[in-house]
């Protein structure tokens, strides 16, 4: 592959950064004059893992190691309790982390990475980001995702809030080198420090989730600390409440709220909210086909993965991939109410698990919220309900209990109210 080259002379007579750093600025002149990682030993279609971040050196090695095409493997430390078990669920050959090249023992194959090998191409694993089972190894042809960035497209001062081994995360890196733009990386993923980035360095474009803005608006630091070059906060990964977008759009007037919506095992989608204040959304673009099916959106299309390398497919006869997303539909746009996951039945009756969620975050002092439905010998199933207050608050428990039954159908008001932290994981999703 001629990645680096192609993007040489993209960056042609252009003399500013792209990707801007706690420890600097990189030019993509200076890819070719730094001091790079010793990759010689490596071949071409081999598995290799690189653990890194958005930093000069990983950048480096990932567009090297593209263009060895080998089946890339991102990592970062974030996860390092898991590593072994991604080793050997993406048959890794070789492990990268700064300086250090190690060779593992690995003499399994599988026949999707031999179908890659026998194309030249170079691969994409991905782990899929569940809260049940363990996570699935997703294989994309990266040769064939890299296409997507031959058409030129506008580029914004982008702050790159997801993560060096998510798919939006290499999407906004990617996009931002084949259009001249520049990448901001923060220092640390807090919100004070998001915050002070976006300010320092006149950011534009803020892609991130719905659990850190939830965060961003209980911390005090907005309005007042949201620069006027924002212009677009983009959320998604997990499911937004119709409560906490209506706050933003009220204390950020001049900031354009987007939804995004998009899975590893189907690439890029792209998306289209009804309004910035809306959780309607249309999802389609290029070789995308969507439909529901019983209320569950599902969706086929041309940029999917190869497939998982540790479980069976996920798609019908027809390419068909259903998202398991509970959707509600209005002339053509889709709004995601639940997961069939987080299907709730007490008694015969069913509901969202988010119903109860959002009526709970309505409640004051309360930060995040998590309802699950936990097994009942009488009524199959009864609610259970994790509030974590807002910081220094001091929440009424039973103040908060009569409010859920005073709101609540009787099926739905929980049986168990724990007042204790949510758990939120590297990703900034709930866990």
């Amino acid at each position: 592959m001629d990645l680096i080259a192609k993007l040489k002379a993209r960056w042609t007579d252009t003399d500013y950064p792209f990707l801007i750093h706690s420890e600097g600025e990189l030019r993509f002149s200076d890819i070719a004059s730094q001091a790079r990682v010793d990759l010689d030993k490596i071949k071409s279609g081999e598995v290799v893992a690189l653990i890194g971040d958005f930093d000069p050196q990983s950048i480096s090695t990932l567009l090297y190691l593209i263009d060895k095409n080998v089946i890339l493997v991102p990592l970062t430390t974030d996860t390092r309790p898991q590593h072994d078990y991604f080793f050997e669920s993406a048959l890794v050959d070789v492990v990268v982390e700064g300086d250090s090249v190690k060779r593992l023992k690995n003499e399994n194959k599988h026949e999707l990475i031999e179908q890659l090998r026998e194309k030249n191409h170079a691969g994409l694993v991905l782990f899929s980001t569940g809260t049940t089972g363990r996570p699935k190894a997703i294989l994309h042809d990266l040769t064939f995702f890299l296409r997507r960035f031959e058409t030129p497209r506008q580029t914004l001062r982008t702050i790159n809030f997801l993560l060096f081994d998510h798919i939006g995360g290499l999407n906004t890196l990617l996009h931002t080198l084949f259009n001249k733009g520049t990448v901001i990386a923060p220092k640390s993923r807090s919100v004070e420090e998001v915050l002070v980035t976006c300010e320092r360095h006149d950011v534009e474009v803020l892609p991130t989730t719905p659990t850190f803005l939830r965060m961003m608006l209980m911390s005090g630091l907005i309005p007042d600390h949201v620069p006027p070059s924002l212009k677009i906060i983009t959320y998604g990964t997990e499911r937004m409440d119709q409560p906490t977008l209506d706050a933003l759009c009220d204390v950020l007037p001049d900031v354009d709220f987007r939804q995004t919506f998009g899975m590893s095992e189907l690439g890029i989608v792209r998306v289209k909210s009804e309004a910035r204040n809306s959780l309607f959304m249309k999802v389609g673009g290029e070789g995308v086909e969507t439909r529901v099916e019983d209320d569950v959106l599902e969706i086929r299309s041309s940029t999917r993965m190869l497939g998982y390398l540790n479980a069976p497919s996920p798609f019908d006869a027809e390419g068909w991939y259903n998202t398991k997303d509970i959707v509600e539909e209005k002339s053509g746009y889709y709004k995601v109410t639940g997961r069939t996951s987080e299907v709730i039945n007490v008694g015969g009756l069913k509901f969202m698990a988010s119903d109860v969620e959002r009526v709970a975050l309505q409640f004051d002092g309360v930060e995040l919220a998590k309802a699950e439905g936990k097994p009942n010998p009488i009524t199959g199933q009864h609610v259970e309900l994790t509030v974590q207050p807002k910081p220094d608050f001091d929440l009424d428990k039973g103040k908060l209990k009569s409010y859920l039954a005073s709101v609540l159908s009787n099926h739905m008001v929980p049986q168990r109210l724990k007042v204790s932290s949510v758990s939120v994981g590297h990703r900034f999703k709930r866990a």
